[in-house]
């Protein structure tokens, strides 16, 4: 399966979830960058409200692409810890990033949502979009953190995923939908058409844009 671009994948997503049409009690989260695209899709078809939770990934000290760990926004610190072992990756290195890491979740934060709350989630029905998984590290840092926001039910939303790493995170949530999810898997960029960088601008163009939808 080949997607044109995220947006194309947001909608083929949003017509597997149009049960959710209509509830009130629905919020669609996007995880940055991409995932907003994703999650802007899905949000206007179901007509639900759009937000951001930032989680950045912590990546291996000789391939910053590889995702030994991530850090969700409040601080939830998800580790593979077999991986970190087997490429030797020491504990200062650990920290050190970490606090880095977390410095760029507050600015992002600053970046897209300015003053803003964060959005409450407890007794919500949350639909977490992202544009794909890899290695699942920053999506699953993701769903342990709002899952202690005692939401209604967490449902994960992905075009494509590796099959191993789909049905990891399936049972992290109380369900999952996915589009594609083959058994050999090269990178979530090899399943689209058009996969160029989503910028900071286009994120909060995004989030405003549904923000003055609902007003």
């Amino acid at each position: 399966m080949q997607f044109e671009d995220r947006r194309e994948a947001g909608r083929a997503l949003a017509s597997e979830l149009a049960s959710f049409k209509g509830q009130d009690d629905v919020v669609v989260l996007g995880i940055p960058r991409g995932g907003v695209v994703v999650g802007r899709e899905i949000a206007q078809v179901l007509d639900a409200p759009l937000d951001v939770y930032i989680t950045r990934k912590i990546g291996a000290p000789d391939n910053p692409e590889l995702a030994i760990g991530a850090v969700a926004s409040d601080g939830t610190l998800i580790l593979d810890h077999q991986l970190a072992r087997r490429l030797g990756v020491s504990q200062d290195y650990i920290d050190e990033e970490s606090e880095r890491v977390k410095r760029e979740i507050k600015r992002r934060k600053a970046e897209y949502r300015g003053d803003l709350p964060d959005p409450e989630l407890k007794g919500k029905v949350v639909i977490l979009a992202d544009d794909g998984v890899a290695t699942g590290a920053t999506t699953l840092a993701t769903i342990r953190a709002i899952r202690a926001q005692e939401p209604a039910r967490l449902i994960l939303a992905v075009p494509v995923g590796p099959r191993d790493t789909i049905e990891s995170l399936e049972r992290e949530v109380d369900e999952l939908f996915c589009l594609h999810a083959p058994q050999i898997f090269w990178a979530v960029g090899a399943f689209y058409n058009v996969f160029d960088q989503t910028s900071d601008e286009e994120v909060k163009a995004l989030l405003q844009e549904d923000q003055q939808q609902a007003e």
